[in-house]
């Protein structure tokens, strides 16, 4: 494109330039040539006028004209001479006296002109050009004709040398022109050679590189889209190489959880069908295998849970938040008195807009957790309230806590802080990514914080409700 719009842009500029150059010098030529022709014709007329008053004059003192027409003709040729001006007379078309250098002057001039009329022409002689006028001498003398010569070889000789010195300063200029313009092609270009260069290198899978953006032109706005466009296709590739390698650790997290259940169910399976048992020692071997049921089966329920969450519609309706809180410590009133922690809550609150059974899911998930992290004296406290104008749940603990590098991961599908424990107590690290999936689904935001040994707090704040 660059090459193209060079090419053309010479060209045109060439074309024009040198057609400018070419219609001056034919105006300036033909102004000149104007101006000689009108000269030769006042100076062929003063001529003719002169020489009749002088042959009146020479035949009033008693000289015929005949006697005096040569010496009066050489007067004026010697005269006219020193300008390059050539004179001829003629009679009837036979020529009598004549100073011309050229014989052609006198060519197709056999008829002489009308009265009162010249003829202009341009005659051509061994390389030179001259200008002719013929006409008659005023009465009584119309019987002679005069043919004034005039060369204007040097006119054109100038005219030519002119032309040639603009034609020379048109190709030096030109030369200049074609290299200025490189360089501004260049300097114009450099954007889009830039954004070419991008493109390459992004297509390569550098989402980092990006283009300086110089001033304020259509071309600096073209590199500030190139920019944001990376900067797009960049975040997502960071979100796409995240949710790969999220759907990879959940796949292999996913196994790793079936394969202790299943490998548990087989073993005690082929136990009772092979070994010789006792009746005890196959309720405990069937307890078992019960028991890894049940956790696949809680797996199979979370995973449900989800995935209807993420494509089922919430219906929302006005929830009272005391008899939610009720509800919730209801349910979570025994396994709190079986680890001797205190479930206790506080509700400054009237209600929220939300799903009552995904709200109350939430709340148990949550306070499940601070149960498990909590030893006997523990306790588990949820609060309900406004912050800067916004409605606020909060849940806390007063637990294990967690460090930054768990807290990182917490909301990561079968992530479990404490694997042993969370097992033992039937858990499959579900949890917290359920509660993430219905604070996401009620526009609210969910902020954990924690320090080890000092308990955690999640605060639930509802932006949009």
């Amino acid at each position: 494109m660059k090459l193209r719009t060079y090419f053309m842009t010479l060209l045109l500029f060439l074309l024009f330039f040198n057609s400018s150059i070419l219609l001056i010098s034919s105006v300036n030529l033909k102004s000149n040539v104007d101006s000689i022709r009108e000269r030769c014709l006042g100076e062929h007329y003063f001529i003719v006028t002169a020489y009749a008053q002088d042959l009146k004059a020479v035949e009033s003192r008693g000289t015929t004209a005949e006697r005096t027409m040569e010496p009066l003709f050489q007067s004026y040729v010697s005269y006219y001479g020193k300008k390059k001006v050539f004179l001829a007379i003629s009679r009837e078309g036979q020529p009598l006296y004549s100073s011309m250098p050229v014989e052609e002057a006198f060519s197709g001039q056999e008829e002489k002109p009308a009265a009162g009329y010249r003829v202009l022409s341009t005659v051509k002689s061994k390389g030179r050009e001259y200008i002719t006028v013929t006409g008659t001498l005023p009465p009584p003398y119309a019987a002679y004709t005069l043919t004034y010569l005039c060369d204007i070889s040097e006119n054109i000789a100038s005219w030519n040398r002119v032309t040639g010195i603009l034609y020379t300063v048109g190709i030096a200029f030109s030369f200049l022109l074609a290299v200025c313009l490189i360089l501004l092609l260049n300097h114009i270009f450099k954007p889009l050679q830039q954004i070419s260069l991008a493109s390459q290198n992004i297509a390569r899978g550098d989402y980092d590189n990006r283009i300086p953006v110089t001033g304020q032109d259509e071309l600096a706005e073209m590199a500030q889209s190139f920019n944001h466009m990376a900067e797009e296709i960049q975040n997502q590739m960071v979100l796409l190489a995240k949710s790969a390698e999220q759907k990879q650790c959940f796949i292999d997290n996913f196994a790793h959880e079936l394969r202790t259940p299943l490998t548990t169910i087989y073993g005690y399976a082929e136990y009772i069908q092979k070994a010789a048992i006792t009746e005890d020692e196959r309720l405990s071997a069937a307890s078992y295998i019960m028991s890894e049921s049940r956790r696949l089966q809680n797996m199979a329920y979370r995973l449900l849970d989800l995935a209807m969450l993420r494509n089922d519609e919430v219906t929302f309706t006005e929830v009272k938040v005391p008899e939610l809180f009720h509800r919730t410590a209801e349910e979570l009133q025994q396994k709190a008195a079986e680890k001797q922690v205190q479930l206790e809550y506080d509700c400054q609150l009237d209600s929220l807009t939300g799903d009552c059974e995904l709200l109350k899911c939430l709340l148990v998930n949550l306070a499940d957790n601070g149960l498990k992290a909590c030893t006997a004296g523990g306790k588990v406290k949820l609060d309900a309230g406004y912050e800067d104008h916004k409605k606020v749940v909060t849940v806390q603990d007063n637990g294990r806590g967690m460090t930054e590098e768990q807290m990182s991961h917490i909301t990561e599908a079968f992530y479990r802080v404490d694997k042993s424990r969370s097992s033992a107590e039937g858990g499959v690290g579900l949890g917290l990514s359920l509660c993430e999936q219905i604070a996401v689904r009620h526009g609210a935001e969910i902020l954990f914080s924690s320090r080890p040994d000092q308990g955690t707090t999640v605060k639930i704040t509802f932006t949009t409700f």
